[in-house]
């Protein structure tokens, strides 16, 4: 698909069976779900039995940087390529309907599915481990050191391409059902959101050292 594209093409593996209407391909909005966090659960195969790690991951364009370690499932498999299927999401709110039925949440997810790769060019090695610092923190891979070879020789990166992607966001407040509108229970939503506290400074630091802008911004 052209990256100038608005949109991602649905494909069978990316249309939902159940509200359809929540589902979104635009690429904007993918991004944006995915640029908001950092975790993610990755989904495969091994052995004839699903598995689902979660673990960290980065992007840059229309590709997402999955953290791991050489001796990791997933790392060991993914020559000549690791049929995956990815996950991120954000829960936005409780929903509390007058029904138990009709209790439900708030969220922002996206499913991306396609075969990853573990890079090896070790130029785009370090790209991707900058990324993956930086989509934790904004601007920490130019505040700390780099992976020495060592490390970098202890440390797997897998690539997945956004190519089959899709988006599902559920907003608003409960659908009760009309004869239950009557009944004496709360209902409504509870946001939900992450909130991060004032930094700890380690043990040893010297005082000197300011907390740097970047953080407060978090």
């Amino acid at each position: 698909m052209p990256e100038n594209s608005t949109a991602y093409e649905p494909t069978e593996r990316t249309v939902p069976s159940r509200n359809r209407r929540r589902a979104s391909y635009d690429r904007e909005l993918v991004h944006s779900i995915l640029d908001e966090a950092y975790v993610c659960h990755l989904g495969f195969v091994r052995d004839g039995a699903p598995v689902v790690l979660p673990t960290l991951y980065g992007r840059i364009g229309e590709r997402l940087y999955v953290h791991g370690s050489t001796g990791s499932r997933p790392a060991r498999m993914a020559d000549p390529g690791l049929a995956v299927c990815l996950t991120v999401t954000h829960v936005d709110g409780l929903v509390l309907a007058r029904s138990a039925f009709h209790h439900s949440i708030n969220y922002r997810s996206v499913v991306v599915h396609g075969t990853a790769h573990q890079v090896t060019d070790p130029d785009e090695l370090r790209e991707a481990l900058d990324a993956l610092v930086d989509q934790v923190v904004p601007g920490r891979s130019y505040d700390s050191r780099p992976a020495n070879a060592k490390e970098l020789a202890a440390t797997a990166v897998l690539r997945l391409d956004l190519d089959e992607v899709s988006a599902k966001v559920r907003a608003g407040g409960p659908n009760d059902e009309p004869e239950d509108l009557d009944l004496p229970h709360w209902t409504g939503v509870v946001p939900v959101a992450t909130r991060y506290g004032a930094p700890v400074p380690a043990d040893g630091l010297d005082p000197a050292v300011a907390v740097p802008d970047y953080l407060t911004v978090l």
